[in-house]
């Protein structure tokens, strides 16, 4: 399925998470690599073009990805982008109705935290760290922060809404 939206246009909504150590998967195979495993921690983020993924969801997860302890993978499927990816990643939390953003912690394979869109619309980022924070502390291993203080302080947040993007004319 091609894109909804002009790919250029973006690409920076994608690569704030890619700064902070955020992979981008663009292909069900690639989710069923990661989403597949039955052991350990998986943050999945369903990114999004609208404000509440700018203005909350990218800024929350890059918070609280300062975290003393962060999950194992990090992962992001774009929604309206990578549609095929995406639906495969909502296959995986089959119990929760498809939203975007989306903020999922899986540990060994299920999902056990999620943020859905009626959550991150009412949160600010901090709002959003905290409570993913949270849920890191009580079930994730792996020393924190995803990237370096200097790095995480030099990514810039992308405010733009999908109504000043293209769609895809490919």
């Amino acid at each position: 399925m091609p894109p909804m939206y002009d790919p250029e246009q973006v690409r920076p909504m994608w690569q704030e998470l890619a700064n902070i150590g955020v992979t981008p998967l663009t292909t069900p195979e690639d989710v069923d690599r990661v989403l597949g495993k039955s052991e350990g921690t998986v943050l999945c983020v369903v990114n999004s073009v609208c404000g509440c993924a700018a203005g909350g969801a990218r800024p929350g997860v890059s918070l609280a990805l300062q975290n003393e302890v962060i999950p194992d993978e990090l992962v992001t499927v774009f929604a309206g982008m990578d549609q095929e990816a995406v639906a495969k990643a909502r296959s995986y939390m089959d119990q929760v109705p498809p939203s975007s953003p989306c903020i999922a912690v899986f540990k060994d394979g299920s999902p056990v935290h999620v943020l859905e869109r009626r959550h991150i619309e009412r949160m600010t980022a901090i709002d959003i760290a905290n409570n993913l924070t949270e849920i890191f502390n009580k079930i994730c291993l792996r020393k924190g922060p995803s990237v370096p203080l200097e790095v995480f302080d030099n990514n810039e947040h992308v405010d733009t809404c999908g109504s000043s993007i293209s769609p895809y004319q490919g």
